[in-house]
């Protein structure tokens, strides 16, 4: 259990730190400060689930699966056991809440400045209005005349909200895979072994 904890512990790590960075980066198209300042940035980039939930809570279920007690005993395996399954619990709820908001934000597409027909307005050009419409992933010849200003949003928010789903998506199968294990390792324990069949 110890082993497996401790490498899933440690795979987590690296996705929680890309997750915070791409985040970060979310907050500031064309690397500048100014859009984040006037408000024109998406709601999903602002929400930082990337930071705090596929972030801060992810390493701390990270820590909690790479620390090991050397203690001894039914009830202490019993315990640890429970306590890795609810930091795996943590990272799955905290991953797949990151997972929906990038893949949200990935969908609804960049807040930018557009020239439509009433002049320039900040808003989200690529947004889906109607049913049946087609996402504007699968339309890369609008991408370029969507949005004047900030230069090259389209693709930046395009970029960092799937390194976000990919991240989180990552750090959701490792945890699912790490919850089963977990469960096994609780049902078939220390108790398992001890249970021998007598003959009559």
């Amino acid at each position: 259990m110890y082993i497996s904890s401790r490498c899933v512990g440690l795979t987590l790590i690296p996705t929680a730190i890309i997750s915070m960075l791409a985040n970060l980066l979310l907050l500031f198209p064309d690397m500048k400060y100014r859009y984040l300042a006037k408000g024109h940035v998406t709601a999903e980039a602002l929400w930082c689930s990337g930071i705090w939930a596929s972030g801060f809570l992810v390493l701390v279920a990270a820590r909690g699966f790479t620390t090991h007690y050397e203690k001894t005993g039914c009830c202490y395996f019993a315990a640890e056991v429970l306590r890795k399954m609810g930091y795996t619990c943590l990272a799955i709820l905290a991953a797949g809440l990151c997972f929906w908001v990038s893949g949200t934000g990935l969908a609804l597409g960049p807040l930018c400045l557009h020239n439509g027909t009433q002049g320039l307005k900040w808003e989200r050009p690529l947004k889906l209005i109607k049913t049946g419409q087609t996402l504007y992933l699968y339309e890369p010849e609008r991408w370029a005349s969507a949005c004047v200003e900030p230069r090259g949003v389209v693709i930046w928010n395009l970029l960092l909200f799937s390194v976000l789903m990919v991240a989180s998506g990552l750090q959701l199968i490792s945890c699912v895979l790490h919850l089963f294990i977990a469960f096994l390792e609780f049902m078939c324990g220390p108790h398992f072994c001890k249970n021998k069949v007598v003959p009559a």
